[in-house]
Parts: structure tokens; sequence; C-alpha cells
């Protein structure tokens, strides 16, 4: 499995972090930047992100900033994501689970590193319910179609 994962500034390091806990549990992973701490603006990366995810470039996206709001914001734009932004572990399994999520986001000013690193993983190892949720997600793409 294949895992895009993009940050804004504020995120470089949180990015390197779970990039290598990520290659430790033997993911490929694409890391897309920014590389650098000088300012920039979170919705290029989201997008960024997001689009090699509806491109099948990667199976999953990781998309971190200074609170995770701003870029599952800007993720949540591209026709297809289900981005989610989880501050701790337990959202983050049942976005997967009953919303089938793509994207997760968090905070690199928000959460620590290993809390980061037990959002990622809870997310990576839960699956798809399919079922009623199955149901929830088509009407969540009822929308995306009518806008």
């Amino acid at each position: 499995m294949k895992i895009v994962i993009g940050n804004d500034h504020s995120a470089v390091h949180m990015r390197e972090v779970i990039a290598a806990y990520l290659r430790e549990l033997g993911y490929e992973v694409e890391e897309i930047g920014t590389f650098s701490t000088e300012s920039s603006h979170y919705p290029e990366w989201g997008e960024k992100v997001s689009m090699k995810v509806i491109n099948k470039e990667a199976d999953l996206g990781i998309a971190i900033c200074g609170t995770g709001v701003g870029i599952s914001i800007a993720c949540n734009k591209v026709k297809g994501i289900r981005a989610v932004c989880c501050s701790e572990p337990y959202s983050a399994k049942l976005s997967r689970q009953h919303n089938n999520s793509n994207v997760l986001c968090f905070g690199a000013r928000v959460v620590g590193e290993e809390l980061a690193k037990m959002i990622v993983s809870e997310w990576l190892n839960a699956e798809f319910q399919g079922g009623r949720h199955q149901i929830r997600v088509d009407m969540i793409h009822d929308i995306e179609a009518r806008q």
C-alpha cells in the first residue's frame, strides 16, 4: 500500500516522523513536502495530497498542518476526498470504518509524535464496514454531484 504525505511549513518535522514510522510498518511512502520551514500555504499541500489519492497515485493520504483543520478543509474541496481531522485515535478508526475516509489530517501543533503515531495506526488498521455506512458514503457522493 502506498501512502502520500504532505504538509505545510509548521509540520515539516512531524511529516518526517510519520513518514519514518510508516516505512517501519512496511508501507511505501511518498513525501511531497513542503520540505522548508519557510511560510507556505496549507491549501496547496492539501490539494496535492488529495490529487495523488484521486488520481490513484497513492492508496491513501496524510496531510498535516498546524491544527489539521485548514488542510482538511482544503483536502475536502477535492471531489471524492473524504478527509478527516483527528486529534485522537478513536475518531480516526471510526472515520475509516464508517466514512471510508481516504485522507487523514492532524495538527503538528496539537498532537505530539507518539499520539500522532497512534492516530495513524488506528486509521490504517481499520477497515470500511460497508452496509448502512455505504449508503451514507453514497449520500455524500450525491451531495458532491449536485454541486
